[in-house]
């Protein structure tokens, strides 16, 4: 009985281990992953801030900037092999002026003149840049930390397997050699009764120390038949456990299949948790109660805007915003820099990039009609992606709202 639950445990001891090593597998890849992404922003970091340090003045300011730019960051090998996505923004030293914008470089002024490129540094220099370093997880980098990984843990459940298979192997050996001990020390009692009993058939049956030596003899070979016993059914529970070791190396090779068909699952997973995401975000930003009017508004609004601007996305929240601006002065004013943002982006008049936000969030605002503010950032199909729009009054419910995204 004891023997079984001991058999039982070492069972459950096995698997546990194999779902503690893939569970730190998938840890150690989700975070390696993380990790690399940080150094690689931190490098990309210090390559920009060195390409935007301009000293030669006899050139165009921008167009060093820029060459310097793609040369180091979008020609580097992390993102032409590796699969990084970089996107790049710098800004003139006024905080309007575009220089280089998410591997869109703005031409250089069309004069060559001496005179028109120092008043062209003056304006621009010194530069300022922000960088967001990505690494997709279909990047040929994140497959080469996964399949690293993934060979490490491979490795290691065999090892385990083998030693498995080796202790049950020394403890069978171990078993069938006490036995063979039993057996031949049986033998030899049984020969040596043999001899006590053809002895006895000349001798007195009245010579007691005879037939005392005889059941003693008896009893010992009583006692060593029982340890036979019990030594047979030890060696029966090993050639078991070692029937549950080859069992255990075909679980470790279906476990195998189930982690490829695992790291081919993640990917598609991980896209639809993000869909699903966007869907509960969307659907949190609905209102509770609208109006047919308000909806139809809105409506007419998103296949106006889409019709109209074909150079920015606009989310649900800045439909609604534009809708929820009751003024027709303002809503007019909102819509002329929505389309100097569309058809004229570098000439629009940026009034600051949003402070206080996560460092994965690049969000700038645009002012219209004195008082009103419109979000938006780099798009993920289009140009720029407008979040949301709103006032002054509502600028802290609009800076909470983008902490979210």
């Amino acid at each position: 009985m004891a023997a079984a639950g001991q058999q039982a445990l070492d069972r459950i001891y096995s698997f546990r281990f194999i779902y503690v090593a893939i569970l730190v597998f998938i840890l150690l890849y989700v975070f390696s992953v993380r990790g690399v992404e940080h150094l690689l922003d931190q490098h990309f970091r210090r390559v920009v801030v060195e390409a935007i340090v301009v000293t030669d003045l006899e050139t165009s300011v921008a167009s060093q900037i820029q060459e310097r730019i793609d040369e180091r960051v979008r020609d580097s090998v992390w993102v032409r092999l590796g699969g990084i996505q970089v996107t790049t923004i710098v800004l003139g030293q006024d905080g309007m002026s575009w220089i280089y914008v998410g591997g869109r470089a703005v031409p250089p002024p069309p004069s060559l003149d001496l005179t028109e490129l120092v008043r062209e540094a003056e304006r621009l220099l010194p530069a300022t840049s922000d960088v967001v370093v990505a690494v997709p997880h279909n990047a040929l980098l994140a497959n080469a930390i996964l399949i690293a990984y993934a060979g490490l843990l491979l490795q290691i459940l065999w090892l385990y397997q083998r030693s498995i298979a080796r202790r049950e192997s020394r403890r069978l050996a171990s078993a069938l050699a006490s036995r063979n001990e039993a057996a031949e020390r049986t033998r030899n009692i049984e020969h040596e009764l043999e001899e006590i009993r053809s002895n006895l058939l000349t001798v007195e049956p009245t010579e007691r120390e005879h037939a005392e030596e005889i059941a003693g003899l008896q009893h010992e070979r009583y006692k060593l038949q029982r340890q036979l016993s019990a030594l047979s059914g030890r060696e029966e529970e090993l050639r078991g456990k070692a029937a549950q070791a080859i069992e255990l190396d075909q679980e470790r090779q279906a476990l195998e299949d189930l982690l490829d068909e695992a790291t081919t699952e993640l990917s598609s997973k991980e896209e639809a948790i993000r869909k699903l995401e966007q869907s509960l975000k969307k659907a949190s930003r609905e209102p509770a109660a609208k109006t047919g009017g308000r909806v139809r508004e809105a409506q007419q609004l998103t296949r106006r805007f889409a019709t109209l601007y074909k150079n920015l996305e606009f989310d649900e929240r800045s439909i609604d915003d534009v809708v929820a601006l009751r003024d027709e002065t303002m809503k007019l004013k909102c819509e002329e820099n929505m389309k100097r943002l569309a058809d004229d982006a570098d000439n629009v008049a940026v009034r600051r990039k949003v402070g206080g936000l996560p460092p994965h969030l690049t969000i700038f605002e645009l002012g219209f009609a004195g008082k009103g503010r419109i979000y938006y950032t780099k798009g993920k199909q289009r140009r720029f992606r407008v979040l949301c729009v709103g006032a002054k009054n509502t600028q802290n419910a609009a800076i909470e709202y983008l902490r979210r995204l």
